[in-house]
């Protein structure tokens, strides 16, 4: 592995754990789609940092760019207070408007300026090895490098100072409020994190792959855990592994980084989705099946009890008066006599001491209108779960 490569994964990890620290709190405040407005409307104060200092280096441009990410959630949010569109709707008005702006901008005063537009939206981390830092011809490393770990130092630093009031007001604005932490100044400091971390990672990944980085790590760490903390580290767990993989992958493939690593970041999400323990595609449809059979047994043993008849109590009754298929009434059963709720003698099916338990109690919490109790008393008395 050549410095070059090295440098461009390590530029690509920092720009991922940066860019998922402040998309954790976007994503638990249900607010993604702000990182991608942020991601375009912040050009117009690009370029008017640059009209100011004349250099595409300037710190100003950072300073300018956060602002106009600012501006940019005052905005939606202001449309959004007169009850008159929704917030996905005042998102929709806001950020083409400004990204217009920098765009007629840029093609109007700084046509012959390297700001085009493919620089700002896609980026290239191939590049970055070769925009370098000097001091007094002492060569410090990529320029990209020194951005991104200075803006991440800056946004663990905050992490570490305001994390209880962030948790507070992100869970809980209302409490957060009356301990007397300000959710607005909270807020729209997230947003001010949010905006810089983009405008810093323009000049590396461009604005598409920081949405993708801000948002797609914090989605896959919300299908795993509901602990903050441990959603935070797995958000830039998986940002850097999509990050380090996504550059082999193209590598190999002869393809764009930026490409490969969404590419990755979309791949990784869809396992999870597909397969996390309690919240994944196969695991949701599991529990729904597993829900169906135990109600579908519920409702067998609130028969038995009200039908003493040796007909009604019968195995064939089943499928011949209730309509069960006979792989269901099979599955019914099984879960009836491994929880030793039922016994089966000459295919006649009779309460147990355990299943007229059950069954007092089932009752019970329906005509007393807590039937929300029933998922507890099914693991009081469900040894096996369908």
């Amino acid at each position: 592995m050549t410095n070059a490569q090295f440098e461009i994964q390590l530029i690509a990890s920092l720009v991922a754990i940066a860019c998922a620290i402040p998309g954790t709190f976007l994503v638990l405040r249900k607010m993604a789609m702000i990182s991608d407005a942020i991601s375009h409307s912040i050009l117009p104060g690009i370029v008017v940092g640059f009209f100011i200092t004349q250099d595409l280096n300037s710190p100003l441009l950072i300073l300018l760019a956060a602002i106009t990410g600012v501006l940019t959630v005052v905005m939606v949010e202001k449309i959004q207070q007169t009850k008159l569109v929704k917030e996905d709707t005042a998102i929709g008005l806001v950020f083409p408007a400004l990204f217009s702006i920098g765009v007629i901008m840029i093609a109007k005063y700084a046509n012959d300026v390297h700001l085009d537009i493919d620089a700002v939206l896609l980026g290239e981390l191939a590049f970055t090895p070769f925009d370098r830092l000097y001091y007094n011809d002492m060569d410090l490393g990529p320029k990209s490098l020194w951005v991104i770990g200075i803006i991440l130092t800056f946004t663990l630093g905050l992490l570490f100072a305001f994390y209880k009031e962030l948790k507070m007001s992100t869970f809980d604005a209302g409490l957060a409020t009356s301990l007397g932490f300000s959710p607005a100044i909270l807020h729209y400091g997230l947003m001010s994190v949010a905006s810089v971390t983009t405008v810093g990672a323009f000049d590396a990944v461009g604005a598409i792959l920081v949405v993708a980085l801000m948002i797609a790590p914090a989605a896959t760490a919300y299908l795993l855990t509901t602990n903050l903390k441990k959603m935070i580290a797995l958000a830039c767990l998986f940002g850097v592994f999509s990050a380090i993989s996504g550059y082999w992958a193209a590598n190999y493939l002869d393809a764009s980084i930026a490409g490969s690593i969404a590419t990755m970041l979309g791949l990784v999400f869809l396992v999870v989705y597909l397969f996390a323990p309690s919240k994944g595609l196969f695991a949701v449809l599991y529990r729904e099946k597993q829900q169906r059979l135990e109600v579908s047994l519920i409702t067998f043993i609130l028969h038995l009890t009200n039908h003493t008849e040796v007909e009604e109590r019968h195995v064939n009754h089943l499928n011949e008066h209730i309509n069960w298929h006979k792989v269901r009434s099979k599955a019914v059963l099984n879960l009836a006599v491994k929880n030793n709720l039922v016994t089966i003698k000459n295919d006649v099916v009779s309460l147990t001491e355990k299943g007229n338990e059950f069954t007092t109690r089932a009752i019970n919490y329906i005509i007393t209108n807590e039937d929300a109790l029933i998922e507890d008393m099914k693991d009081d008395f469900f040894l096996f779960r369908g």
